[in-house]
């Protein structure tokens, strides 16, 4: 899948959230008004695993259950999807992140509004597949309702 491209495939989006159990998501809010509260609630209604990632919260704390953690490399368990409700701006020091991981994720998601070309191309160079600027909920209500 081109990072570059507008248009994602119905089958690509589709075998990519089939592939996935469990996603870390940076930026999770423990604020129940905030989308990325609101994603996290559904994807776990939904069967699969969110793991908060937020380095401004307590490492004791926790949001829906699950343990916040304040950095990817933090998180002891596999996870197969990045989930990002961060600037557009932060995404080139994510794909960083993620490439310094020792268990890369196989799918970066960066949810609407959240781009860059750049930092895509060089995740999708190290095998990661990257969605760009679309909601992780919305994709998946609309593919498997």
């Amino acid at each position: 899948m081109s990072s570059a491209q507008d248009e994602y495939d119905d089958n690509e989006l589709r075998r990519i959230l089939d592939d996935t159990d469990t996603i870390a998501m940076l930026g999770a809010s423990p604020r129940g008004n905030r989308d990325s509260h609101r994603v996290m609630r559904y994807l776990q209604q939904k069967g699969y695993r969110v793991i908060p990632v937020n380095p401004t919260l307590d490492a004791d704390q926790t949001i829906l259950g699950e343990r916040v953690y304040a950095a990817l490399a933090d998180i002891p368990d596999e996870f197969q999807m990045v989930d990002v409700f961060r600037r557009s701006d932060a995404v080139a020091g994510i794909v960083d992140e993620l490439l310094a991981l020792r268990n890369k994720p196989a799918f970066l998601w960066l949810q609407l509004g959240v781009s860059d070309v750049n930092a895509a191309n060089k995740a999708e160079d190290a095998g990661i597949e990257v969605v760009m600027d679309r909601c992780l909920k919305i994709e998946h209500s609309r593919l498997f309702s």
